[in-house]
């Protein structure tokens, strides 16, 4: 395993150091792909669009956020600023990587949250799109642009992430897969036709489910609020 995870850090050492024009990019691709950026920009924007699809934005984030969060609780993966000093992998050779303010981001890495949620969420969209140009043009390759920029987009904020040291490669990949097959899932079953204090109640269960996991896995000894120490600098060669 541990050779895997040091392929995620050459892979982010050769996304900063060959392409450092590139990190303006990322960091601006990583804000875009934040979850928070689904309430605060996507679900507006969509909503203004069709109600239905903004409810259907709105909800998904809801529900894969919790999801997440569950998931990273259970598998708890490490995160590559942290592991680069805890492994000892690098006591020999230190990593040549930058460091950002995202890179010490703390708390378990499985999978990676803004790939996992964001995918999810813009599925939605996507297919909204994509239906709506299938009904105007006969042209293969105009039905299949929203698809390929769904694509596309994830892809750069999955890279963006290895590029920050948020997240290993195997990371991303599972949120990418996980979030498209969520957004598939879920996006002809979300409840359009319910009252708000359906909403409010949903809620307020997914709050009290995530705080009684959390206490239970207390309980049995794990901590999830742990937080790692700082790195050590004679395996961490960092640029601020």
């Amino acid at each position: 395993m541990e050779s895997t995870l040091g392929a995620g850090i050459a892979m982010a050492e050769a996304l900063q150091n060959q392409l450092p024009w590139l990190e303006s990019v990322w960091l601006w691709v990583t804000f875009l792909g934040d979850p928070k950026s689904l309430f605060l920009f996507y679900f507006p924007a969509a909503y203004y669009a069709s109600r239905r699809v903004g409810i259907a934005v709105l909800w998904i984030s809801l529900i894969t956020e919790w999801l997440n969060l569950v998931f990273k609780w259970f598998l708890f993966g490490d995160r590559p600023f942290w592991w680069v000093h805890e492994s000892g992998y690098y006591s020999q050779a230190p990593a040549q990587v930058h460091q950002f303010p995202s890179s010490c981001e703390t708390g378990p890495g499985s999978p990676s949250g803004h790939c996992m949620i964001t995918g999810a969420a813009l599925w939605p969209i996507m297919t909204a799109v994509s239906s709506r140009l299938a009904t105007r043009t006969h042209s293969h390759w105009v039905r299949v642009i929203p698809s390929l920029a769904y694509c596309t987009f994830l892809l750069a904020v999955g890279l963006s992430r290895i590029f920050l040291l948020a997240h290993f490669p195997h990371q991303v990949l599972a949120g990418l897969i996980t979030g498209a097959v969520l957004g598939w899932l879920m996006t002809p079953r979300v409840p359009m036709e319910r009252e708000l204090s359906f909403y409010g109640l949903t809620s307020l269960a997914l709050l009290l489910g995530a705080s009684l996991i959390y206490w239970t896995l207390f309980t049995l000894g794990l901590d999830l609020s742990c937080l790692p120490q700082p790195p050590s600098s004679s395996h961490l060669a960092v640029t601020e």
